[in-house]
């Protein structure tokens, strides 16, 4: 599960993948429609999971967070 931040516009981007490495450089490359107008974007938060849908969970949790106060008070404690 990971956390992106744009750096044009300061806004996050969660989600989840086997490989965050290669998931930024596929978002930063402007390859992913729905956010090729917010790139670039830097890895903000990460957290590994040994079970897909542990992570899958963890990501539903954070995007349900009201107006993003809990992921901000999570970034901060980084």
């Amino acid at each position: 599960m990971y956390v992106l931040r744009s750096l044009k516009d300061g806004r996050f981007y969660i989600g989840s993948t086997r490989d965050v490495q290669a998931r930024l450089a596929f978002r930063n490359a402007g390859l992913q429609r729905s956010t090729w107008h917010r790139t670039p974007f830097e890895l903000a938060y990460m957290e590994e999971h040994p079970v897909r849908t542990e992570a899958l969970r963890r990501e539903r949790q954070l995007k349900r967070m009201k107006g993003g106060e809990g992921l901000r008070r999570i970034l901060e404690r980084v």
